[in-house]
């Protein structure tokens, strides 16, 4: 009988998150044996991809939802602060890879684009000044500006102006050291460089169908679906990054913490203007207040968008339902995920949510002119001849065991291993991949505990001179680092802390 082949570590999945990991653990043990595992034909396919996602460098600048307002009127500023701080880890290990000289340009993934927040009406506007008063007290957010007056805003977001009633109220803050990350292009950039370094595989067109304990590590079963053949890998270590497609994996493993996740799937789309007219007159990431009833994931926003070296904008999303679990998956995905385990807190939560059941029933239903009413809240002028709508990737929101609601609909990222540390999977959505490096090394904590402690203590310390922790309480350190940073990755000129715009 033939012998399994062996390797260290096997990642399922050639998204950001798995090349962010497997890069890791090559810069931590050079001699690790990994291979990567994709379904796709190509890397970066899925949510990686920079027309499923905003591509925002999700810093807590602009996205309201990170900074809940209480019934008393007060905002808290922790999400905001802690997701900045993450944004931050991630651009050191960037930088670190870019410092190398052998990772390729920081260009080619990340441009200087101004954050803001844009809101309407009386309270839209008390909100969002209690929010800067409170934020840019932070070294974190201490170069936020703050305006009511029109002229202002018509500088800094001219698209966004003309069309107005001159006597609409309306606020607005400004960042200008945020940026626009093509995360696709960064993805295929890691695993590019992974390949070049010894004992590293990245094979695609290849679907995991099995996996199973195997003494301290677990036998990957791995089928290619191009000849239908299969074959079987011993590791001792198994990442399941595989976006949406984790939580099925993650039951298949049958681990005592995959009981009682499920997953609610809500698609998204865009509308998309290349027009260079338009594009031209918006320089910015302009984010603004969900709907009334409608989830955190859906928060309205029209962003500049960097993909190969080309300007285009997007606004969205729009929400939708599939019960598929990827963009490429099947219509079984939810189904087929029902478990004895997870059948309660999903009715639970199908129970407590049918005010999102309705939202993603009425965004399916929208028309063109439909979509185009909510555009013109931000753009007045928008002329639908410039737009087209542009199916965005899948998000699988994760349900969970709540001992008061019996479920919940969680937003966000989730991080479920083994209590031996030799399976982990990453569940959930925003803000996902610009906190990729920071959940990650959450993971090596988790799963690689003694080596992180011992023998990778020195090298984590020079790849991250700086985590999260004392990034949020350090104000001299944090300005250090960023400067560091943003000069390494060519988002500012050095010597000056103006971006340079491309």
């Amino acid at each position: 009988m033939a012998h399994n082949e062996a390797v260290d570590v096997v990642l399922v999945g050639a998204g950001i998150m798995s090349a962010t990991l497997a890069v890791l653990l090559k810069e931590l043990d050079p001699a690790i044996k990994l291979e990567v595992v994709e379904l796709m034909d190509s890397g970066a396919a899925e949510s990686s991809n920079p027309w499923n996602n905003a591509g925002t460098g999700h810093a807590g600048l602009c996205e309201l939802n990170y900074t809940p307002q209480a019934a008393d009127g007060s905002v808290d500023i922790k999400k905001a602060v802690h997701i900045n701080t993450q944004f931050e880890v991630s651009k050191q290990f960037w930088s670190y890879l870019t410092k190398k000289g052998t990772f390729g340009s920081c260009k080619s993934f990340i441009s200087p684009v101004p954050h803001l927040s844009f809101v309407q009406g009386d309270s839209g506007v008390s909100f969002l000044k209690e929010r800067f008063n409170v934020l840019s007290k932070h070294h974190a957010f201490a170069d936020m500006e703050y305006t009511e007056d029109k002229g202002k805003m018509a500088e800094w977001m001219p698209l966004m102006m003309p069309g107005r009633s001159p006597d609409e109220v309306l606020a607005a803050t400004r960042v200008m050291n945020g940026t626009d990350v093509n995360f696709g292009a960064l993805t295929n950039q890691l695993l590019k460089h992974l390949t070049s370094a010894p004992d590293t595989q990245v094979k695609y067109c290849k679907r995991v169908t099995g996996l199973k304990r195997n003494g301290n590590g677990w036998t990957v079963s791995i089928k290619d679906v191009n000849n239908g053949n299969t074959r079987e890998v011993d590791a001792k270590f198994v990442f399941l990054g595989a976006g949406g497609a984790a939580l099925p994996l993650l039951q298949a493993s049958g681990i005592e913490e995959s009981k009682g996740f499920g997953g609610f799937p809500i698609s998204g789309q865009w509308l998309r203007c290349d027009n260079p007219e338009v594009v031209k007159q918006h320089q910015a990431k302009v984010y603004s207040q969900a709907a009334v009833g409608s989830p955190p994931m859906s928060v309205p926003h029209l962003d500049t968008r960097v993909v190969d070296g080309k300007k285009s904008l997007l606004f969205g999303p729009y929400a939708g339902f599939t019960t598929k679990f990827l963009k490429h998956g099947s219509f079984m995905d939810l189904p087929l995920s029902v478990r004895a385990g997870n059948i309660g807190p999903m009715l639970a939560v199908a129970k407590n949510n049918m005010d999102l059941t309705k939202y993603l029933v009425s965004e399916v239903m929208q028309s063109m002119e439909q979509r185009l009413d909510s555009l013109r809240r931000f753009y007045p002028q928008a002329k639908a001849e410039d737009w087209r709508l542009e199916v965005a990737g899948q998000r699988v929101q994760i349900i969970k065991k709540d001992p008061k609601k019996g479920g919940i609909l969680q937003f966000g990222t989730e991080l479920v291993a083994a209590k031996d540390g030799s399976l982990a999977a990453l569940l959930g959505a925003s803000p996902g991949a610009s906190v990729t490096v920071s959940i990650m090394l959450e993971l090596i904590e988790k799963c690689f505990a003694d080596k992180a402690r011992g023998e990778w203590a020195g090298k984590l310390a020079e790849i991250f001179p700086a985590r999260e922790k004392v990034l949020e309480t350090d104000a001299a350190l944090y300005r250090k680092i960023n400067t560091q940073n943003n000069i390494a990755l060519e988002l500012v000129e050095e010597n000056s802390e103006t971006p340079s715009y491309a």
